[in-house]
């Protein structure tokens, strides 16, 4: 998004929106890489079987309540985004646990 001051603001907001609308189809065209989604899920569950393993029962609900909590607003955030169904949370689910990624 560039930016020029001399541009009426009518003209910028509708190049503005031509460029939202651009990028919104690119990245629905775009497939998408769950590998590293994938081990972060794996290795989020392994945390939580250890942790009901050893029965910290406030630490489980809490983990497992931010991970709802961010799946949750994560699917939200692509709904509004205009994907919907499958593509929906499979961008839910990279954006939650893509951090796997790092390993």
């Amino acid at each position: 998004m560039n930016f020029d001051e001399n541009e009426p603001q009518s003209v910028r907001e509708e190049r503005f929106t031509a460029e939202r609308a651009e990028r919104r189809e690119a990245r629905k065209a775009a497939s998408l890489d769950s590998r590293g989604a994938h081990l972060g899920a794996v290795i989020v569950t392994v945390a939580l079987v250890l942790l009901s393993w050893y029965g910290e029962l406030i630490a489980l609900g809490i983990v497992s309540g931010v991970f709802v909590l961010w799946f949750a607003a994560a699917l939200a955030w692509a709904y509004v985004d205009g994907d919907h169904g499958r593509h929906a949370l499979q961008r839910a689910y990279n954006v939650t646990f893509g951090w796997g990624d790092g390993f």
